[in-house]
């Protein structure tokens, strides 16, 4: 085979539709038509000299060549997205960037002043922050499109590096006047005859909640989902039921709504707010530094 013959594009394509196993979804990812998709590979497999995919029914699946090249694949895509940022920083004149991925919990409550006493002390170095949900970030390491992902424990990390970075406790949100608001602390358990609002399902907080409620072999009865904090907190104080939110990130939320937090009593209460990373040695020298810099601040 003529190693030259790969083109990144290409390298891409293959990662994604490995990773999706369809070759339908990859070629959405990679922004082509299913045809031209389609087209790589088949050049691709040329170019190699033997089939990379099993085709089935329902989707694709590599053959032992392909996991050869997977593996190799990853490396090479790894070390491109490297050398991609370190030039774009000279020809900008920065220092270096760093793409990171958090959750809302971690945006609200604890980056900002984070990102800031960063910021201050490395004012080369541009902070690309993106927010999403905890299963989208761990995707966004693992793709390359970020370099750190901040996301709750208990979200599946598929092989990420973690290290932990804060803690934040959930508590009950229950309009003002409602029959649990004079209370101080609850048990789940004891509220689970109420109706609640939710974030989406696969978010990291609708399953631990539907997780916490199966354990107790009990419905968790939801009257609808949002998809923000600050949207939630709106449908508590209309009445349309209860939440389970971080405290500190809905503090402001619960005293301009004229909400009441009640403290969870539950062990699963107190979450773990992880960092990931994809490989600790190709990670880049920017990258470092913001992981070692949260990763060392003061524990909530």
């Amino acid at each position: 085979m003529n190693p030259y013959r790969l083109d990144l594009v290409s390298l891409s394509l293959f990662a994604l539709i490995a990773r999706t196993g369809s070759i339908t979804r990859g070629a959405a990812l990679s922004h082509l038509a299913v045809g031209a998709a389609s087209k790589r590979i088949s050049d691709l497999e040329a170019a190699i000299g033997t089939a990379l995919f099993e085709r089935h029914s329902r989707g694709v699946t590599l053959t032992v060549a392909g996991h050869a090249l997977h593996s190799h694949a990853q490396r090479i895509l790894s070390e491109v997205d490297l050398l991609t940022a370190d030039l774009s920083d000279y020809a900008s004149g920065l220092v270096g960037v760093v793409r990171l991925w958090a959750n809302t919990s971690a945006v609200t409550q604890f980056l900002p002043q984070d990102l800031a006493a960063f910021s201050a002390a490395n004012p080369g170095i541009r902070i690309e922050l993106a927010e999403g949900d905890s299963r989208e970030i761990v995707m966004a390491v693992l793709d390359g499109r970020a370099d750190l992902g901040i996301f709750a424990d208990r979200t599946p990390a598929l092989g990420l590096h973690q290290v932990e970075y804060r803690k934040d406790r959930l508590s009950l949100i229950v309009p003002g006047g409602h029959a649990l608001s004079g209370r101080r602390s609850v048990l789940f358990e004891e509220v689970l005859d109420y109706d609640f609002v939710s974030l989406p399902k696969g978010t990291s907080l609708a399953d631990r909640l539907q997780a916490e409620t199966d354990a107790l072999g009990r419905n968790l009865k939801l009257r609808i989902r949002v998809r923000s904090f600050d949207a939630m907190c709106k449908m508590v104080s209309a009445g349309m039921g209860i939440a389970v939110l971080p405290s500190d990130a809905v503090h402001e939320l619960v005293s301009s709504l004229h909400l009441r937090q009640i403290r969870l009593k539950d062990a699963w209460a107190q979450r773990r707010l992880l960092i990931g990373l994809r490989d600790t040695k190709a990670v880049s020298r920017h990258a470092r530094l913001l992981l070692e810099h949260l990763a060392s601040a003061p524990a909530s």
